[in-house]
């Protein structure tokens, strides 16, 4: 299996010859989301144009008929709600994919994460005040023009064969995908990173992809989809504009604690471009400050 870490920015990803990937499951960052990536972009505009540019990217490296899968939710900052879902769709469409799903991925009711809005009409139970609080996230479906399901050879149709008992029990056949989120624990190794859940990655790596075959996350974060990927004995591509977050993927993917005999089985290379960036500690700077001046008010 390879293994590959690109550290730099996804708008280009030069170093993957056209049609070359089988999936990519990703998650982009939730424009300036508060809890994350607070003043990460200048406006949604500049947002917007990275997106364009990285779909036209996703678009010429991954395989004909193969899909591309985006985990993602419109964001509300400063009470206006952006409709990135939307926009995101948008954007595939126009990049020349067709739009084939959408999964809702239900989080537990417990957790609420940025705000309890409903408490809005408690305080006042009239017409007009409701705002209800989110524990939906979107998984948007692309496909790259049609698949040639006579291009895989029987043996690896076997080895990729899903377990449809594990596909019943978790009811994947469902538009709708009840899923723990990671939880904001402390000491986590996720800490201040917008992770997604190994379950999401896991269901789509099986879903979407065969044995052998290479997936791609052109927004790596902390490494889960490769992670996941690897332990599906797939072939793994990242590409992460964050510099800080070396450390802690190498971590997850145990990089750094790998036995002699795994090896010879991972062919692991790492690239750091001239457009790597450093942003974690500056935006978990900004994310506690933003907290400050929330427990001030």
């Amino acid at each position: 299996m390879e293994l590959k870490l690109f550290f730099g920015n996804s708008a280009s990803m030069k170093e993957l010859e056209d049609d070359s990937i089988h999936l990519v499951v990703t998650s982009p960052p939730y424009f300036n989301s508060p809890f994350d990536y607070p003043d990460l972009f200048n406006s949604y505009d500049e947002f917007l144009n990275l997106i364009t540019q990285v779909a036209d990217e996703i678009k010429r490296v991954l395989c004909q008929g193969r899909i591309a899968t985006l985990v993602v939710d419109d964001i509300l900052i400063n009470g206006l709600k952006y409709p990135i879902v939307a926009d995101m769709t948008r954007i595939f469409i126009d990049a020349g994919f067709k739009y084939r799903e959408r999964i809702t991925w239900v989080k537990p009711e417990g957790y609420i994460r940025i705000s309890r809005r409903s408490g809005v009409l408690l305080q006042h139970p009239y017409p007009m005040y409701y705002y209800p609080d989110n524990l939906q996230e979107s998984i948007l479906i692309f496909q790259n023009g049609t698949f040639n399901y006579k291009s895989i050879s029987t043996d690896i149709r076997s080895k990729s064969e899903l377990d449809l008992d594990e596909f019943n029990k978790g009811k994947w056949y469902l538009s709708v995908w009840n899923i723990t989120n990671v939880l904001p624990l402390k000491n986590r190794l996720e800490k201040g990173i917008a992770a997604f859940p190994e379950e999401i990655p896991y269901r789509l790596v099986k879903l979407y992809s065969y044995h052998g075959e290479t997936v791609l996350d052109p927004f790596m974060g902390s490494g889960t989809t490769l992670k996941v990927a690897l332990d599906l004995k797939r072939n793994a591509i990242g590409y992460e504009i964050d510099l800080e977050l070396k450390k802690i993927i190498e971590e997850k993917l145990e990089l750094n604690q790998i036995k002699q005999e795994a090896k010879s089985i991972i062919n692991k290379q790492v690239i750091i471009r001239e457009d790597t960036k450093y942003l974690r500690t500056e935006l978990q700077n900004h994310v506690k400050k933003s907290e400050g001046r929330n427990g001030q008010g």
